[in-house]
């Protein structure tokens, strides 16, 4: 049902909030048996068993009316200001994220957690599959993020972890590279899924939000990056101090979720370059950044294939 944990945690922040239970529940019974309101529309997530009812009925096209509405119910209010007003979403809100991104502009930013688009390659690939090839095709066209973040204009901040259970690194990736706005990746190693501090914790979001909302100082931004041989380098810019940079590596290949990540320190040579020499046998690097409010700014990652 809606967080209104949440919603408290934003006005704590300074923010007017709202959320909203986009499976049709309110919060009377106990988790996942919540009570459904008679005019809640239909049952998330997925909605995997519904693709040959009307597109109107389905989930996701409910779920996406739902948070414009809700937009609109805040630009409305007169304590609100309309033009200073964000989107953050996360798991499957982190997938609604994504495709309200690319259908309403009106949002001066967007940070899905987790979620992205690119369904039939990353975790549900096999709730696509288990549809058959005319409705898989038929969801992924009408219902994927990626058939809407093309269109996305604003600023958006991606948060995940290396090993995310659904939302797999190289579907993230399609999925950022898609918007042609301002991006920043946020990638941690092991972050793990959830609700609650797992992720609504990062710190990432609030400073994104405040530094386009409210004049506050920006997360470092990645300006370059690149590779030679076993060499990788990175270029930045940052209004606060950057303290720390780590090579993030794994020798591993197969499934994303089940691979072995390790941290290395990376050389900052304090004018706005970090660069750092790669293990052998190495498939996948990136390189995190993290400023003096241990914030964390990360480069695209990179499937390597170097020699012993």
């Amino acid at each position: 049902t809606a967080f209104a944990n949440w919603v408290r945690l934003w006005n704590e922040r300074g923010y007017a909030a709202i959320a909203m239970d986009t499976c049709g529940c309110v919060p009377k019974g106990t988790y996942g048996n919540w009570d459904r309101h008679g005019d809640g529309g239909p049952p998330g997530w997925g909605g995997w068993g519904q693709t040959d009812w009307p597109r109107e009925d389905q989930w996701t096209y409910h779920a996406v009316a739902d948070a414009i509405l809700a937009h609109s119910l805040l630009r409305s209010l007169p304590e609100v200001d309309a033009d200073r007003i964000g989107l953050t979403g996360i798991s499957w809100g982190g997938y609604l994220t994504s495709i309200l991104a690319g259908v309403d502009p009106r949002f001066k930013f967007a940070a899905p957690v987790y979620g992205c688009g690119f369904t039939n390659e990353h975790g549900f690939a096999g709730s696509v599959a288990g549809l058959g090839k005319e409705r898989g095709d038929r969801w992924m066209r009408w219902w994927d993020p990626s058939s809407y973040l093309g269109n996305a204009s604003m600023p958006i901040l991606w948060v995940t972890g290396s090993n995310d259970f659904a939302y797999t690194m190289n579907a993230l990736q399609k999925s950022y590279r898609l918007p042609k706005s301002p991006r920043t990746l946020c990638l941690r190693l092991r972050m793990p899924h959830g609700h609650g501090p797992a992720g609504e914790g990062p710190k990432e979001i609030q400073v994104f939000a405040d530094s386009l909302l409210k004049g506050g100082d920006p997360l470092p931004r990645i300006t370059g990056q690149g590779r030679e041989n076993n060499q990788v380098w990175a270029t930045y810019e940052s209004k606060v101090a950057v303290t720390k940079a780590e090579l993030n590596c794994t020798k591993d290949t197969g499934k994303w979720q089940d691979r072995k990540w390790e941290a290395a320190p990376a050389q900052l040579d304090g004018k706005g370059k970090v660069t750092a020499t790669l293990p052998e046998n190495i498939s996948v690097c990136y390189i995190n950044l993290f400023d003096e409010r241990d914030c964390v700014v990360s480069t695209e990652h990179e499937e390597v294939a170097l020699q012993k």
